[in-house]
């Protein structure tokens, strides 16, 4: 099986680190509840308050529908609000 992967580089101000970590456990299980096709993501630290966020899906069209939803459920949406600049978005297919 082939997955979709979401590659998401975005920063977050020093001072709102530990509530975007605090809120990600409640984003993944709102993911989990919500959107078909998601199976999982990983979240990387990078340099320059930057972090990757590496999403798996079953499916182009399940990511797609994720993306429609956007913050529909407040876990996500208080995830999303400590994101001060998203920096790139890609997809692209497991090899």
């Amino acid at each position: 099986m082939t997955t979709t992967v979401e590659l998401t580089r975005f920063r977050v101000a020093p001072d709102r680190t530990q509530a975007m970590l605090d809120a990600r456990p409640t984003m993944l299980a709102d993911f989990a509840a919500d959107r078909a096709g998601f199976l999982g993501a990983r979240l990387v630290r990078l340099p320059d308050d930057q972090w990757l966020d590496i999403v798996d899906w079953r499916s182009p069209e399940d990511f797609a529908a994720s993306r429609a939803k956007g913050p529909n459920l407040p876990g996500i949406a208080a995830f999303f609000a400590t994101i001060d600049e998203l920096v790139s978005a890609e997809e692209g297919q497991e090899a």
